[in-house]
């Protein structure tokens, strides 16, 4: 019964996953826009703070922070199974979809109405990312200390636009938690995780042995080790690869620096992570199989961190002052999502006096009306193609 249980499980996270890997557009911070309302808000499978300090811990590692976070929503639910379930649902659509702009395809984009409906799907990321911003700010900032540092930690973030700038605000967050919040008692356990520290500890070794035993293999792997490097030194995941990508595909000759650039617009007009991008450069570089040794390899570190990672979150808890600090490091994360909405999200997106219009509507229909996200998606998508 309990296999059958974990199987079900894990269809419902693949199918959960699936949908948003075909309907989240708007970046790595719209994603976790979207991951709020799919998994805190309406399905309840984990509460706010709990989802906030997954946040958080997935801006400390290296890797793609939503794509982890997704991935650690499905450990929680479902276990391995799920976490897998998780990944291939929201990754597949859109490096599907990049692998065919790769032989030709995606020239949606380029046409007046194709270009009308991405804007308006980016429009309706604005209003995901604001109603996440206020459902957040409301549970997590409740008193004037932790506003204030949610507030500080949007300051430094817009002063430093980096992921230095995070990882400082998300650990200034924690002192001033420490220093403002009051400490309670023990935090009561977070969601169970069936992942053992041994495990855990597995997963950081593995990913330290491939990181340094890829390159003395030599070329037979040079491809895998190209991108597994790229996934596993940046920080702050989307445009932030993109240096590294191209320093690892365009200098060895492996893909021409014009294919380059006209992949790279292609993938900001698909869903899902930016690092699906991997799929189109592999493909350009060695064909179908070449596309899934570079979507497995960049994303393979960060998934291993933060699998590495996860266990260990109840011995954190379980010191005196976790509460105080964890409080805070909550409150800097409504912050930096706050500093994200203003740049690049609304800064990127929002140019008219209709953008803003339809921005706003489908904040009220998201937070007012209670209208589900896909419903939503489909609104702006139809609304900024008629407006083209």
């Amino acid at each position: 019964m309990d296999v059958l249980a974990n199987r079900h499980a894990a269809l419902q996270v693949l199918g959960a996953f699936l949908r948003l890997g075909l309907t989240c557009f708007g970046g790595p911070i719209a994603h976790l826009g979207y991951f709020r309302e799919e998994f805190v808000r309406r399905r309840a499978w984990l509460d706010e703070a709990s989802y906030a300090e997954l946040v958080a811990l997935c801006q400390l590692l290296p890797g793609p922070a939503s794509s982890q976070v997704g991935f650690s929503i499905g450990l929680l639910r479902a276990g391995w199974r799920g976490g897998l379930a998780a990944w291939c649902g929201f990754t597949l659509p859109s490096a599907i979809l990049m692998v065919l702009v790769a032989y030709g395809a995606g020239d949606l984009a380029a046409t007046r109405v194709g270009t009308g409906l991405l804007h308006g799907l980016r429009l309706v990321a604005v209003a995901v990312v604001a109603q996440a911003v206020w459902g957040m700010a409301r549970t997590l900032c409740p008193d004037r200390e932790r506003a204030s540092i949610a507030v500080l930690a949007c300051v430094l973030a817009l002063g430093a636009p980096s992921s230095t700038g995070q990882l400082l605000a998300i650990a200034l967050g924690a002192l001033a938690g420490l220093c403002w919040c009051t400490a309670g008692g023990p935090l009561p356990p977070p969601p169970p995780l069936a992942l053992s520290r041994r495990t855990g500890v597995s997963c950081l070794v593995l990913f330290a042995l491939l990181l340094g035993g890829l390159p003395l293999l030599g070329p037979r792997v040079a491809l895998f080790e190209a991108f597994y490097r790229s996934g596993a030194l940046v920080f702050g995941g989307g445009h932030v690869v993109l240096p590294l990508l191209r320093a690892a595909v365009v200098a060895p000759g492996w893909v021409p620096e014009n294919t380059f650039l006209a992949g790279y617009g292609a993938a900001q007009a698909v869903p899902g992570p930016l690092f699906s991008f991997a799929a189109y450069l592999g493909a350009v570089a060695a064909g179908p199989l070449g596309a899934a040794v570079a979507l497995v390899g960049i994303f393979l570190p960060g998934l291993l961190l933060v699998a590495g990672a996860l266990p260990f979150r109840h011995a954190l808890r379980a010191w005196p002052s976790a509460q105080a600090a964890i409080a805070g490091v909550n409150a800097a994360v409504v912050g930096l999502l706050g500093a994200a909405l203003y740049d690049p999200v609304w800064t990127g997106t929002v140019n008219t006096p209709a953008d803003f219009a339809l921005a706003l509507v489908g904040f009220a229909l998201l937070t007012a009306w209670r209208v589900p996200s896909v419903a939503v998606v489909v609104l702006g998508a139809a609304a900024g193609a008629w407006l083209a």
